[in-house]
């Protein structure tokens, strides 16, 4: 699996969806973040949207609102992408036992 800046998106499960079916509003959103359930890349998608501060859409299964209120209650994180990936590092490490 590539997780590059530029190369995760070819391993995402959204890829070949309609792009406009992950920028709905309301209760669309809940299908647009089904499609990210599962997904291989789901954190690189998140930490990207995070870290870009991405307005708009549905990116690793969070919507707009729910990434704004997770940006506010963490001003202190100035990379999501370090974040989240030391996090995944840690839940595989633990995993394994």
């Amino acid at each position: 699996m590539q997780t590059n800046q530029v190369g995760w998106r070819v391993d995402a499960s959204c890829r070949d969806a309609d792009p406009d079916g992950l920028f709905v509003r309301g209760a669309e959103q809940n299908r647009a973040k089904a499609v990210c359930m599962g997904c291989p890349v789901r954190t690189e998608c998140l930490a990207e949207a995070l870290d870009g501060r991405i307005n708009f859409g549905v990116w690793g299964g969070m919507t707009e609102r729910e990434r704004r209120a997770l940006l506010r209650r963490r001003p202190d994180v100035t990379s999501w992408t370090d974040l989240l990936e030391a996090a995944k590092r840690d839940a595989l490490a633990a995993a394994a036992g």
